[in-house]
């Protein structure tokens, strides 16, 4: 499985271009609250998880008083799609706006998880993986 991160300008633009997701399944991040601007990957690929989640750090969940056990309630789906994915031979994009935070963080937790080389992610400065993205779908894929 080829795991990999886009920025919904890249993704917006390979689309545009014709690229065939055929053998791809999209994990799309987006603003909660933002609907209307997601990523529409109709006709390009049929198997497609949207969620939405800010892109927040640390701090700024404890400040507004939410935990860690409360952040990313989805995180369990996700790692059954991810794992029917993996299971189908199909290789994995994950997607959000800047292609850095949420879809590193997303894409770092399923390289560790499968291959352990989730640093991969990590040592690129020019992505900033979400932390809490990451321990979360990894936390829910260990325990799958």
């Amino acid at each position: 499985m080829c795991v990999a991160f886009y920025s919904r300008k890249s993704i917006e633009n390979l689309i545009a271009g014709g690229m065939s997701f055929k053998d791809w399944a999209v994990i799309s991040f987006y603003d909660v609250g933002d609907d209307e601007n997601r990523v529409d990957y109709s006709g390009v690929c049929s198997r497609v998880m949207y969620i939405a989640i800010n892109d927040i750090d640390r701090e700024e969940l404890y400040d507004s008083g939410g935990s860690f056990d409360t952040f990313f309630p989805e995180a369990n789906q996700t790692a059954e799609f991810i794992i029917d994915c993996y299971n189908r031979g199909l290789n994995i994009i994950c997607q959000c706006e800047y292609g850095q935070g949420r879809s590193a963080g997303c894409a770092a937790a399923i390289l560790k998880h499968y291959y352990h080389n989730g640093i991969s992610v990590f040592s690129d400065y020019g992505c900033y993986p979400n932390l809490l993205i990451y321990h979360k779908i990894l936390n829910a894929l260990n325990h799958r």
